[in-house]
């Protein structure tokens, strides 16, 4: 029998946010990894099971969500929101390597280094690009679904939910179109369930956090990471910058006319989550829950936008590979030309389109950059170890681009609610410069 004292002490933890529990777990995890050394790492098994958990439901998150987005959309609307997501997405990691290519050509991170001779590396096989075209449209559906194929599970899914809103405008059957609703309200049934899972799971999150990070700090150390401060330093820099000037000083203050401060307070969760667990697919069920309960915005946006942001906006990874190509070509001596560095850009968005929302995939596409640029492949296995750092600082990008697209794409659709006391409270206005502009409606 549980104790009055104990449902007490429940309660005030309870009554803390959870993002500054899992703040207080990343920071505490870190300090245990680095006090305690390699000992540290037996609590692995209970981060493995966090993002367990996350990835377990990553494919309902997105079948459930994308149909209630569809539902509540027209075809016609869904085709405008789609081009306007996809190309958003395309523009800021374009943006974004090219801004990791100024700060890396600034900073030079690497000079100074050489390229350990016994460093060896089995580089994963990437696909072309015209693979990934391909792959989008699953030769099984059902297969793809379990084999977590994101990005062809979101194509069914899309093309499936199309065919019902057509078939419940033009069946004649009354049959037929009470049998899809049916189907949208058991869906609808099954995302408030899945929310429910998502709040469970984040509580065992604080758990989950603490361990994966005494572990990554316990194998690492800090020697491991000190030879490396430049390029994490570098990474960082960009990041800062993408972040405050692109997505807050651009997208949020300049398109729709909102407090950056706000914005940053309604994604916090998610943010904090994707800097823990490295992953914007296992941080998906999160950054839906603070598009939806923060930033107010419609399902219709963000049911669409944000399984489809996971997949393919990979603007902080985009911009590691331009930072990691400088890195590189100091390490073997040699300077990127312009027409080089273009390439990087190219090859950075087109590579994201298809590169999956989970850890590591940075140094998977790392290897088509360095590939394409004939610099040694080494260095893949030379930035191994600090990639762990790097992932979540490119998976906080990743995912604070989704929330930062899909904001303005709502707004852009009407799809925000500007009632009293939201974020986007027109009434309270947005103080630029001294004087206040309120937020269209």
């Amino acid at each position: 029998m549980v104790s009055t004292n104990e449902k007490s002490y429940w309660r005030r933890y309870r009554s803390i946010p959870i993002v500054y529990r899992i703040g207080a777990a990343f920071v505490l995890g870190s300090l245990v990894g680095l006090l305690v050394g390699d000992p540290a790492t037996t609590l692995q098994p209970l981060g493995d099971i966090f993002v367990r958990l996350l990835s377990m439901i990553v494919i309902p998150i997105v079948i459930f969500t994308l149909l209630m987005g569809i539902r509540r959309i027209s075809p016609a609307q869904l085709g405008r929101i789609g081009g306007q997501v996809i190309a958003l997405y395309a523009v800021m990691s374009a943006i974004a390597v090219f801004i990791g290519l100024a700060v890396a050509n600034l900073v030079n991170p690497g000079s100074g280094l050489t390229l350990a001779e016994d460093v060896t590396v089995d580089p994963a096989e990437t696909p072309d690009f015209a693979e990934v075209l391909i792959g989008i449209v699953p030769e099984n559906p059902i297969g793809a679904m379990a084999e977590g194929d994101v990005l062809a599970t979101i194509f069914f899914v899309i093309v499936f939910g199309l065919a019902l809103l057509m078939l419940e405008e033009t069946a004649e059957d009354d049959a037929v179109r009470r049998g899809v609703e049916s189907i949208f309200d058991i869906v609808e049934a099954g995302t408030e369930a899945l929310f429910k899972i998502v709040w469970g799971v984040m509580e065992y999150g604080v758990i989950g956090v603490f361990a994966l990070m005494a572990a990554v700090f316990g194998e690492a150390g800090v020697d491991a990471i000190v030879p490396f401060a430049l390029l994490i330093a570098t990474l960082l820099a960009a990041i800062l910058i993408h972040i405050g000037v692109v997505y807050l000083g651009g997208l949020i203050v300049v398109l729709t006319r909102q407090s950056p401060v706000a914005f940053l307070a309604g994604s916090k969760d998610a943010i904090v989550t994707a800097l823990s667990i490295r992953s914007s697919s296992g941080t998906l069920p999160v950054t839906m829950a603070d598009a939806d309960d923060n930033l107010r915005i419609d399902e219709s946006v963000y049911g669409f936008s944000l399984p489809l942001g996971a997949t393919i906006n990979m603007d902080g990874t985009a911009m590691y590979q331009g930072v990691v190509a400088i890195f590189a070509a100091n390490l073997v001596g040699v300077q990127l030309t312009v027409v080089e560095q273009v390439t990087v850009v190219l090859i950075a968005v087109l590579a994201s389109i298809g590169a999956g929302g989970v850890p590591g995939t940075g140094l998977i596409m790392l290897t088509l950059v360095l590939t394409q640029l004939g610099l040694p492949l080494e260095v893949v296995g030379f930035v191994a170890g600090v990639d762990p750092i790097l992932d979540r600082l490119r998976t906080m990008t990743n995912v604070t681009g989704d929330l930062a697209v899909t904001t303005v794409v709502a707004h852009w659709n009407d799809a925000i609610d500007f009632s009293e006391g939201s974020w986007a409270d027109p009434t309270r206005g947005l103080e630029i410069g001294g004087d206040t502009a309120a937020g269209d409606d």
